[in-house]
């Protein structure tokens, strides 16, 4: 199995010829500024067969960017949509309507649940969303090998019990931007991160017995993000300070091959 990181939380995972993505993203708009279609951002380097969501916030779900990619009537395994109204469910419901207008073949996953997909086997595992809506992160294997995708989650106390049933992993790919947010619909906000911070996720990935550790959800060059989302200054750069050996960074566009 070998893995590449297509920008921000994306992920193409290769295994047995066969491919799937996670969280891959074509449109960053809803969160950076000025922000140009593609910038930064690698497409899936072949014909893509199932697609794993983390949750619904437009810079993790882009419908319009999975029905250019995947084949017909390929998987999109998601978490629930959000509770409440329509104010609660502010920040998915947009990609909850492009997921309908697509046409996308969504099912939505509980977690703990295991699907077989061609060469993968993947399971969705608890995770904890900042903005308070349904989350998943994804356990996948293939060809003998192990990862883990974090989406932007916070750090929780579930670690230990994904942990138990699937470490060691191969590759633990960790949000580690710190995100602090200020959200119209959030009120009073809070000063503390809604995503790991680069400490955290250098600890979740101690945790998981990972031999490599990968950050993702930042991006080296800070691009201008929207009012009220505001990241450590550099994420990288930390990361690798506290995750010491397991450390390994991954530009967007690069494989990280797990049979060597």
């Amino acid at each position: 199995m070998r893995v590449r990181r297509l920008g921000w939380a994306g992920l193409e995972i290769e295994g047995d010829g066969r491919r799937l993505v996670i969280d891959y993203v074509r449109d960053l708009s809803p969160l950076f500024t000025g922000w140009k279609p593609g910038e930064g951002l690698a497409v899936p380097s072949g014909e893509v067969t199932a697609a794993l969501v983390t949750h619904l916030h437009r810079d993790h779900t882009d419908a319009s960017a999975l029905a250019d990619t995947l084949t017909p009537g390929a998987p999109v395994l998601r978490p629930a949509p959000g509770h409440g109204d329509d104010v609660d469910n502010v920040t998915t419901l947009p990609a909850e309507r492009e997921l309908a207008l697509h046409r996308l073949a969504a099912e939505v996953v509980d977690v703990w649940s295991t699907r077989e997909i061609g060469p993968f086997r993947v399971t969705a595992v608890p995770s904890v969303d900042g903005l308070g809506d349904p989350q998943l992160n994804w356990v996948v294997q293939a060809d003998g090998q192990r990862v883990f995708h974090g989406g932007d989650t916070m750090f929780h106390g579930y670690w230990w019990l994904i942990a138990r049933r699937f470490s060691p992993f191969d590759a633990a790919f960790l949000p580690a931007n710190g995100a602090v947010v200020d959200a119209p619909h959030l009120q009073p906000p809070s000063p503390l991160p809604a995503a790991m911070d680069p400490r955290q996720a250098a600890a979740a990935a101690e945790i998981l017995d990972a031999r490599y550790a990968v950050p993702m959800h930042y991006e080296a060059e800070q691009p201008d993000k929207i009012a009220g989302y505001v990241e450590v200054s550099d994420p990288e750069k930390e990361f690798r300070t506290h995750a010491g050996r397991r450390a390994h960074v991954l530009a967007v566009g690069e494989w990280l091959d797990l049979a060597t």
